[in-house]
């Protein structure tokens, strides 16, 4: 007998409140490294009916974990609506359509499409990039896929594909015509909603939103950073390109009595004022994505209903 894709769980609460113009929240996930996903899942599990979506990243800064299309598919099982990011670094336009196809045959809906972070940059320097793709091209892809055909234009013969892409965004680029030339064809690639890098500068924020997103009615979700201390911040200086967290967060953080607690308040007046600015946040709290939720009660944002 044939699957009964009839019982494949779809979620479409993040599209459908974007499209809407609710304030939106995503947050992050790492995917587990190795076969047990429990942890990934009591996490996931701490943002449910708070977050309209939750990212699950695809080898972040190259680091090796779990398929993310198969841990969005853990977390769809569990009544949990996914972001499955699909980074073009480790596969090429064959595999990239694969796995686009699985996904919605999974009932994921939601797709970042990213270049990807380079290989020497993380756990297994020697492994060999593909980059077949890039994040504007992979756009192209889905939604030509979305449209009913393949890269090569040839029809799908077995369905056509329902798929809501969204790109990344940097809006304190140290290159401000190479962040709107970027910006406006991933536009023209397709790309229906964005999530940007993690913000420390609002007014860059807020001049990216006045001067070049307005034109634009595509929802934008700032990237709000859990800071756990005053080290915590430093090393993400250090180690993060293009993030540059200022001095009196730092200094702020290095005085709290409890400089946890201290960071949550930070990252809940970022969101506020996030709010003030864009359509949504991006929520990230590396291992402790236990905290969003409160960090959100904090920002007196409401429950998902």
């Amino acid at each position: 007998m044939p699957p009964d894709t009839h019982s494949t769980p779809v979620l479409n609460t993040f599209r459908s409140a974007a499209l809407a113009g609710e304030f939106l929240v995503t947050a992050e996930v790492a995917p587990p490294k190795g076969g047990d996903p429990t942890h990934m899942m009591k996490m996931a599990a701490t943002l449910k009916g708070r977050v309209h979506a939750v990212n699950i990243t695809d080898g972040s800064r190259a680091v090796l974990r779990m398929s993310s299309l198969v841990a969005s598919a853990i977390l769809l099982q569990n009544g949990i609506e996914p972001v499955c990011q699909m980074a073009c670094r480790d596969r090429n336009r064959i595999g990239l359509q694969a796995d686009l196809m699985g996904a919605h045959a999974l009932g994921i809906r939601n797709i970042l499409a990213l270049t990807g972070d380079p290989v020497k940059a993380g756990d297994h320097p020697e492994a060999k990039p593909v980059f077949d793709l890039e994040a504007v091209r992979l756009l192209q892809l889905i939604r030509k896929m979305n449209q009913g055909v393949d890269s090569n234009d040839k029809p799908l013969t077995d369905g056509t594909l329902d798929l809501f892409a969204g790109a990344a965004v940097d809006p304190q680029s140290k290159s401000w015509s190479g962040l709107q030339s970027r910006f406006e064809r991933k536009i023209e690639a397709g790309a229906q909603f964005f999530q940007s890098q993690l913000i420390t500068d609002f007014e860059l924020l807020e001049k990216f939103m006045d001067k070049i997103a307005a034109s634009y009615k595509v929802p934008i979700l700032a990237g709000i950073f859990l800071l756990k201390s005053a080290k915590n911040a430093q090393f993400i200086n250090k180690a993060v390109p293009g993030v540059n967290i200022p001095q009196h967060i730092i200094d702020r953080l290095a005085k709290a009595k409890d400089p946890l607690e201290e960071g949550m308040q930070i990252a809940a007046e970022q969101v506020q004022i996030a709010r003030q600015l864009c359509q949504g946040v991006h929520m990230m709290a590396v291992k402790r994505e236990d905290l969003i939720s409160p960090i959100l009660d904090l920002a007196g944002v409401e429950k998902i209903s």
